[in-house]
């Protein structure tokens, strides 16, 4: 059984303001996509960016075999959302942009506007048959790239960059809250016996702030020396996978260059132990697989096959 999580990056028909240019363009992002989730074989796949859910509908013709798609119904003011391809069907058991009631809204640009919601929902989905059962969590938080009033990607100065980072910072952190929120809802009182993954594009890396914060209690985490004594933290605790993946395949996305892993799995203390593998992009070309290196600006890979992330991904014993 596979479960994984990717960024489909911009899934629109063409002819709007977000999706490739034309025709022959799009049949290449859906050919180059699909070949990817076909090799991959997932059980259940959690996907960001899904612009069009029509266009998610003209990928899931050119997949081998049948897949169940559930989508959120709280997209973003470009129409992105998370959604989940399963082989099995599943059933919606939230969808959420909401920030817990005790968290004040959140600065979002210099004229003082603030939100008091995530900006694209945050969708679980369960699934069970005679031989097992998962709950998972699909996220995606906000963008790590900055853009400015007027549809900029390049800051006026320095102080402008500097106060719109601190924006998306803030909303990034809160929108973590609030999937750590749902994630608390899902766990219940003793998550030590629930089989639950959390997974999603969430735009920082293992050791940042806001991955923490979905994380959990800290002390246990995978390579440490508290990982194989059970303490209380347990009960609430979630586990990032990130430790399992081969160390040379550690990353989901490159930006300037630099290898980042920005797109994360998470699972309760059940499912640990039946995890026998953990990876980025494809099983059978792991080792060799490049990514494009993106910048502040997403217009140049406007009409680029595939996608700018891999997907990450565990295999688990049923």
């Amino acid at each position: 059984m596979l479960v994984g999580t990717w960024n489909l990056e911009n899934l629109y028909r063409p002819g709007g303001p977000f999706g490739p240019r034309d025709e022959a363009a799009y049949e290449a992002k859906l050919a180059s996509l699909a070949a990817t989730v076909n090799l991959l074989r997932p059980t259940l796949l959690g996907i960001q960016e899904v612009g069009d859910p029509a266009a998610l509908d003209d990928l899931v013709k050119l997949l081998d075999g049948q897949y169940f798609v559930r989508l959120s119904e709280f997209p973003d003011e470009r129409g992105i959302r998370v959604g989940v391809l399963s082989d099995l069907p599943v059933g919606v058991v939230a969808d959420t942009p909401a920030f817990p009631g005790e968290l004040r809204p959140v600065q979002v640009d210099d004229s003082g506007r603030t939100t008091r919601r995530a900006g694209r929902g945050m969708l679980a989905v369960e699934f069970s048959t005679r031989v097992t059962w998962l709950t998972v969590a699909v996220c995606h938080l906000k963008s790590k790239l900055l853009s400015y009033p007027g549809g900029r990607f390049v800051p006026r100065d320095e102080g402008e960059r500097a106060r719109y980072a601190a924006y998306a910072l803030q909303r990034r952190a809160a929108e973590a809250t609030a999937l750590r929120a749902l994630a608390d809802t899902l766990i219940g009182d003793d998550g030590r016996h629930e089989r639950l993954a959390v997974l999603g594009d969430l735009n920082d890396e293992v050791h940042a702030a806001t991955t923490q914060i979905t994380q959990g209690p800290p002390g246990s985490e995978i390579g440490t020396p508290g990982f194989d004594r059970p303490d209380q933290g347990d009960a609430k605790r979630l586990w990032n996978i990130a430790p399992l993946i081969p160390e040379g395949q550690r990353y989901s996305r490159v930006h300037a260059g630099r290898r980042e892993l920005i797109d994360h799995v998470f699972v309760t203390r059940e499912m640990i132990g039946r995890i026998t593998r953990a990876g980025t992009g494809v099983p059978l070309d792991a080792a060799t697989r490049t990514l494009p290196s993106v910048g502040e600006d997403p217009a140049p890979r406007r009409d680029a096959p595939g996608s700018d992330h891999a997907p990450v991904w565990i295999a688990l014993t049923r």
